[in-house]
């Protein structure tokens, strides 16, 4: 199984991260221009919070506040599940599963190093699951 390290060896190095006090509105566009579903929340360089549409669907659109005058810190998730560059593809896919989350920073001390989404996790098994089969069906033929 891959690791976390190969995972984000394997995608652009880029990190998408909004301040704490940015209005909200900011941070859906920065979403849709970047066509990516969750941003990091940074502050002074430290992870503080992660904010993802479907905190905006949830905690803006259905209960009527306004995009421009909300902070990203209103909605944001403050305790954010992290992962390290040795966890494996399989520990994270659980972590996606049992939490119920999409994005997973990747920290190193207190450094953020990337993210990996369940999209790159769900990709990484089938390409792993795909060169077993490989495998499996040269020893048969063999």
């Amino acid at each position: 199984m891959r690791s976390v390290r190969q995972l984000l060896e394997a995608k652009a190095p880029e990190v998408f991260a909004i301040g704490p006090d940015e209005p909200v509105v900011d941070a859906i566009r920065l979403m849709a221009e970047k066509r990516i579903g969750a941003l990091l929340v940074m502050q002074a360089g430290k992870l503080v919070g992660i904010v993802s549409e479907r905190d905006y669907a949830r905690k803006v659109v259905l209960q009527g506040k306004s995009s421009r005058d909300t902070p990203v810190s209103d909605i944001m998730t403050p305790q954010v599940m992290t992962v390290g560059l040795g966890d494996t593809a399989e520990h994270c896919m659980q972590l996606v599963t049992n939490r119920r989350i999409r994005h997973l920073p990747v920290m190193d001390g207190e450094h953020v190093l990337g993210v990996v989404s369940i999209g790159d996790l769900v990709r990484a098994v089938i390409e792993d699951q795909q060169v077993e089969l490989d495998q499996l069906q040269r020893y048969i033929a063999g």
